[in-house]
């Protein structure tokens, strides 16, 4: 059989830590950061007898807003589970999650441009307490434990992906979405978002589940794009082979060796010994609560980008471009706001300053300045007080580099473009006079010769002269016969 033969079927398991200040079932800090080792723990976190856990309620809080964007129903009664396993990292010997009983089920994120949109289902929303972490050396292994008890939403899709650039975008998208309902930062390298992604292979046209293979705590876009590659390449070469997987296994990701290596064969709900938390109530989840959370629900990327193509005008690649991160999108519509005007504010930012905060590997958060300067520096453009060239050049790189106030440093500069007239007129007729060459062939029927004129003039002002002004009296000039 040829590798055209068969089909991959994906499904991602994301875990998301909730933006709470502090842990599920304790008070301690959930800043596990850069934190001094085994700082942030207490008994309950660290499971010493006799010590009961306490909901979160922001944690709890933020999972249904998370669930709610993405379009999960709510159910009335939802409960917390013992997951019981074993590992240096667990010090209660089991996890504190959600098996049968989750509090979202269903739900969607789509993919895709405009002509190849795509639905993947979501099958559930749960939430739980995360493990600590782990350091391997060579002569041991080091257990940090203010990881443990962090809260986590674990967001599991259905088996709806096909390939490694499905898997990335559904990751993507779900990453931008828990930004804007500020249910979590997601920063992989804080360790705030990872996957786990299950593959099996299967031939066209097939509808069986075949065995999977199970790739635990991918970080990043780029290693769950790779280890999807190398495990669907590896299942179609056992395929091939005849001797497919024939159960379902765990495995790791070498980020050094670009490959998948085998774990443990995949645990199942039986291993797991799960039963219902016995320290922690049923949660009620009532209508009015959950009526209460959507309120809070704000316009979501697909929406904000679909607006700002139909209302702002703008193209498929500046909406998604803005749209895809919260806080550019609100920079955006603040610079509208004060300019008004939605393409320029645009331009600048897809064209000039994504492209300078990708130069200095900064965010939008660590601009130096607000949209109000970027405003300021269209509204002079517009008003014709500085020229384009200018002001994305030398006014928009002082702005970005010293948050200078735009009016101020095109006045103290000696930048403001000039208007008059017959200051201009004298400077057109000195240009003519000595390309007295272009002008023949202007008059000759070379109407390219007006466009070099014109660029003279204003290289002569270096920019400073109103091109519309320049171009009026240049062609006036030209045509007098």
């Amino acid at each position: 059989m040829a590798k055209n033969d068969f089909e991959a079927v994906i499904g991602l398991e994301v875990h998301a830590q909730l933006s709470t200040k502090s842990k599920m079932f304790c008070g301690c800090s959930s800043d596990a950061f850069n934190a001094e080792p085994n700082v942030n723990c207490c008994p309950v976190c660290m499971g010493f007898p006799g010590q009961l856990p306490v909901i979160n309620n922001e944690a709890l809080n933020k999972g249904v807003k998370a669930a709610l964007a993405l379009h999960c129903k709510i159910p009335e009664s939802s409960k917390f589970d013992r997951k019981n396993y074993f590992y240096p990292d667990l010090p209660k010997g089991f996890q504190i999650s959600q098996f049968d009983e989750p509090i979202a089920i269903g739900g969607w994120i789509e993919i895709g441009g405009a002509l190849s949109k795509k639905k993947i289902a979501i099958t559930r929303l749960h939430l739980e307490d995360d493990a600590g972490k782990l350091t391997h050396y060579d002569n041991g292994t080091l257990c940090d434990y203010n990881r443990s008890g962090i809260p986590l939403m674990e967001i599991v899709s259905e088996p709806d992906i096909s390939n490694s650039a499905e898997a990335s975008a559904y990751a993507k998208s779900l990453q931008t979405i828990l930004r804007y309902c500020g249910s979590s930062d997601a920063d992989m390298e804080k360790g705030m978002m990872r996957f786990d992604a299950s593959i099996s292979i299967r031939r066209i046209g097939e509808k069986k589940l075949y065995p999977r293979a199970e790739i635990k705590n991918l970080n990043s876009f780029r290693s769950l794009e790779a280890a999807i590659d190398y495990e669907i390449e590896r299942q179609i070469y056992l395929w091939e082979g005849g001797t497919p997987i024939g159960r379902d296994i765990t495995v790791g990701w070498s980020d050094d060796r670009q490959q998948t290596y085998f774990l443990r064969d995949k645990e199942g709900a039986d291993d797991y010994r799960y039963f219902p938390e016995p320290d922690l109530p049923v949660l009620e989840i009532t209508t009015d609560f959950v009526d209460g959370i959507k309120k809070e629900v704000p316009e979501l990327p697909v929406e904000k980008c679909e607006r700002y193509i139909s209302i702002y005008c703008l193209s498929e690649q500046e909406a998604h471009l803005l749209s895809s991160d919260i806080d550019m999108a609100n920079f955006f519509e603040k610079t509208v706001e004060l300019s008004k005007d939605a393409k320029k504010a645009a331009t600048f930012i897809t064209s000039i300053l994504i492209s300078y905060l990708k130069r200095d590997s900064l965010g939008i958060k660590n601009l130096r300045f607000g949209a109000d300067k970027l405003a300021g520096l269209i509204v002079a453009i517009n008003d014709g007080l500085i020229s384009m060239n200018i002001g994305k050049s030398q006014v928009f790189e002082e702005i970005y580099n010293n948050g200078t106030d735009p009016i101020a440093y095109i006045k103290d500069n000696g930048l403001a473009v000039e208007n008059d007239k017959s200051a201009i007129e004298a400077i057109c007729k000195k240009i003519m006079a000595d390309n007295s060459k272009s002008v023949e062939d202007y008059r000759n029927g070379k109407t390219n010769a007006a466009t070099f004129l014109i660029g003279q003039v204003m290289k002569v002002t270096k920019g400073q002269a109103n091109a519309k002004t320049v171009t009026e009296i240049m062609n006036s000039l030209l045509n007098i016969s």
